[in-house]
């Protein structure tokens, strides 16, 4: 085969599969934006982006440079061939004992992936900024030392507004909401901070006369930390004790729940870091399945519409489930928190495993056009894939390797949950996928993407 056709050859055949796989993986990554958390939208857009730049740069660049070379620089041809690997033997009698004994894989692979997916469903969320720092830095230490003396760094902030929030129906509530805190809530609250602490340092105890004229005898620096410019806006600082997440979450919900009972008119808000943590918590805990879900919707339907056949457009999402199921049982047995980053991971598994079995199927198609057995089909298919894929996941398991070595515990978690996916991905798709498509696939050629596009 000369330089031309085997252009014409690839861009017949191998470049549609890329594209349906490239297309696929595109969607998976794109269900990032089912996330609440932006830093995750941002993660999603970036991969997206680099995925279909590396596809055009495949096609539009290297496959021309490849005919460039092959037309105008060719190899001289050695007086003995090199032998050709048709396919890797390994493989191809790892997927023969594979279909052999499928259903008890089948059994064995559905019954980790639904206990790993129950298991999954309670999986912890790590939002604490400091446990993704370098334990043995400095700044930590410093953070850490300054906890001990004052008793917590945790602070929330309730916040007033109005159109003057300087009347004294709010200075009433706020001295109301203060009471509160410190009859009720003596426990969990250390101290308040507000305009009554600012009032008096110069002697007020009460708001009675002119609270302007007051304030105007008070720094200014000091004033701005309670009330803005504008008088529209008041603050109550509370500094709280170290609490769960479970307990943090009960005390937020409790504490809005009493200050609306004193007055359901104002505008009143509860704010601060600890509570933007736990609303990250809670994206991350209950925004995972949802995305997967998303992700396997958008590439079925795509692939529904590509192929027109239902059973290849599930086939490719089966195998995922799977991994995801596995992951999720891994981090279960390990105690790994979820992350920000490792939030993602579900993607990242759609995206992986869905190029890995819609470029399996199109080889296996071809592989029918010259045997009639369809498990010998199956077995050629994957042996002679074995090579591109297992190359393609090594170096990226060698790339996310790095992460590992960072100091930084999420960067590391990270690097380690990659490398775990990528490896059930790879026995998924060698061990699992065969015995999926020996019970799923129909004896007769299907229609190709090839046709379709």
């Amino acid at each position: 085969m000369n330089h031309e056709q085997a252009l014409i050859k690839t861009l017949k055949k191998t470049v549609p599969a890329v594209l349906t796989a490239m297309i696929s993986t595109a969607l998976g990554l794109l269900s990032l934006y089912g996330s609440k958390v932006p830093m995750i939208n941002d993660f999603g857009s970036m991969l997206t982006i680099g995925i279909i730049f590396a596809f055009i740069i495949g096609v539009l660049i290297f496959l021309p440079l490849l005919y460039i070379r092959d037309k105008h620089f060719p190899t001289p041809l050695k007086d003995k061939p090199k032998k050709v690997v048709k396919h890797n033997r390994f493989v191809h009698q790892l997927v023969f004992i594979s279909m052999k004994f499928k259903y008890i894989i089948l059994i064995i692979a559905m019954i980790l992936a639904g206990l790993g997916i129950y298991l999954d469903l309670d999986a912890k969320a790590e939002t604490n900024l400091e446990n993704f720092m370098p334990q043995d830095s400095e700044a930590l230490a410093d953070i850490r030392t300054l906890r001990t003396i004052i008793g917590s760094t945790e602070q929330i902030a309730i916040i007033i507004q109005d159109d003057d929030v300087l009347t004294e129906s709010n200075l009433t509530l706020m001295r109301e909401i203060e009471l509160l805190l410190i009859n009720d809530y003596q426990q969990s609250v250390i101290e308040t901070q507000s305009l009554t602490t600012l009032l008096s340092y110069i002697g007020i105890d009460s708001y009675e006369g002119d609270i302007n004229g007051a304030l105007s005898n008070l720094p200014e620096d000091q004033v701005k930390l309670f009330v803005n410019d504008d008088r529209t806006m008041m603050v109550i600082n509370l500094s709280l004790v170290d609490m769960l997440d479970a307990t943090f979450e009960q005390f937020i919900t409790d504490l809005e729940r009493d200050i609306h009972t004193i007055d359901q008119n104002k505008s009143i808000a509860i704010t601060g870091q600890s509570v933007i943590d736990n609303e990250m918590m809670n994206a991350l805990t209950t925004g995972r399945y949802e995305m997967t879900i998303i992700g396997l919707s958008l590439i079925f339907i795509t692939l529904l519409i590509i192929y027109k056949s239902f059973y290849r457009a599930i086939l490719p999402i089966l195998p995922v489930i799977l991994i995801v199921g596995w992951s999720g049982l891994v981090m279960s047995l390990f105690s790994i928190a979820y992350t920000p980053l490792t939030a993602t991971l579900g993607a990242l598994i759609m995206g992986i495993g869905t190029e890995f079995t819609v470029l399996i199927i199109e080889r296996y198609e071809e592989e029918l056009e010259v045997t009639s057995s369809k498990t010998e089909a199956i077995q050629n298919a994957l042996s002679k894939m074995a090579n591109p894929i297992l190359v393609s996941s090594l170096t990226t398991m060698g790339g996310f390797s790095a992460l590992i070595l960072s100091d930084f515990v999420i960067l590391s978690n990270f690097g380690i949950m990659t490398l775990v996916n990528l490896s059930l991905a790879l026995v998924s798709t060698f061990i699992v996928l065969p015995t999926i498509m020996a019970v799923m696939i129909k004896q007769e050629k299907v229609p190709t993407v090839e046709t379709v596009l």
